[in-house]
């Protein structure tokens, strides 16, 4: 068995009409570029490597077709803490099936979430949860999991701050995914989460579409009921995108490798190694989580997103960490009046 896982530049407007025809709207002013984004060498770095793979005449120019950059997504662009959200959901959905199954009282891993003892919890180790995932994940079709997952992320929140999960999300990297997409880069998410727990809602919260999301998959069966063919989600591990997942399945989805990745963890590690290994312009970049006041400081010792062998990786080879206390302004959008 598999080990389990776990902007704002606005586009170009309509080019006036004049007796020459249409011209192309001006840029926006630098300092219109990542508002939340603090000036100093990280910003500057981005904007740098935009401006050298974007311009024709530049040595380092490159392709619109070739402008592909990646994503991993718990703890780089939204919140990983205090649990991975995807964990919340399988939670509240053990309890939400626990009247159908009356076993589950007496049995572990169950018995601990309906008694609300996540250190139990933690001891059953990765077996548990994966039994915890695949009870709350399987035996339904693709249709339906995304109907429920879809009203669970627009009604749960978040334990700490009682906002949305995608309130939690971070507005610099909003703001860094929509400057990507108006210089023709093609933004996809590389994520140890399920795939079809982050299809149902990214494009609306990302702008990311759900076809340019990769991630983690259980097995699926075709199935022909009542006349209409389904997609059945079973109790059984597809494919675990995290660690050395990450590049096999860019790669044999894209058929590209990346110019620019950005993780958080070192489970991003080796697809931040190989967007940097390839010929040409490369930008790789971590998200530091240092601030313990507006958001939560970790790394090394973490159980949830720990960030030791990629950090060391990143100094050794001048990767861009970047540091969310000294680097951004704001870390989540405003709340919704």
């Amino acid at each position: 068995m598999r080990r389990n896982p776990r902007f704002l530049v606005a586009l170009a407007g309509l080019a006036a009409l004049a007796g020459c025809g249409p011209r192309p709207a001006a840029p926006p002013p630098a300092a219109d570029l990542l508002p939340s984004w603090r000036e100093g060498p990280r910003r500057q770095a981005l904007l740098r490597f935009v401006t050298e793979v974007t311009d024709p005449s530049a040595p380092t120019f490159v392709p619109p077709a070739e402008r592909i950059a990646v994503f991993d997504n718990d703890g780089t662009l939204w919140a990983e803490q205090p649990v991975y959200v995807q964990l919340a959901f399988a939670l509240d959905r053990v309890r939400a099936l626990a009247p159908q199954h009356p076993e589950w009282r007496t049995r572990e891993p169950f018995a601990a979430v309906l008694a609300g003892d996540l250190e139990r919890l933690a001891a059953s180790g990765e077996r548990g949860l994966l039994e915890l995932v695949m009870a709350s994940h399987a035996g339904m079709t693709t249709e339906e999991f995304a109907g429920i997952v879809s009203a669970w992320v627009d009604s749960a929140r978040h334990p700490g701050s009682r906002r949305l999960h995608t309130e939690m999300v971070y507005q610099p990297m909003l703001e860094l995914l929509a400057y990507l997409r108006a210089n023709d880069f093609r933004t996809w998410i590389v994520s140890g989460g399920g795939v079809e727990f982050m299809r149902p809602w990214v494009e609306r919260v990302y702008g990311i579409p759900p076809e340019q999301v990769i991630g983690s998959a259980i097995a699926t069966r075709f199935e022909v009921r009542n006349g209409t063919p389904v997609l059945i989600r079973e109790p059984a591990i597809d494919f675990v995108d995290d660690k050395e997942g990450k590049p096999i399945a860019i790669n044999r989805i894209l058929g590209r490798r990346p110019i620019l990745a950005f993780g958080n963890s070192d489970g991003d590690l080796a697809m931040l190694q190989w967007t940097a290994a390839g010929a040409g312009p490369r930008f790789v970049g971590i998200v530091h989580h240092t601030d313990g006041e507006r958001e939560w400081a970790y790394d090394r010792a973490s159980h949830v997103g720990r960030l030791d062998r990629a950090l060391d990786e990143a100094s050794a080879k001048g990767w861009a960490v970047v540091d969310m206390k000294q680097d951004w302004h704001r870390i989540h959008p405003e709340p919704a009046p």
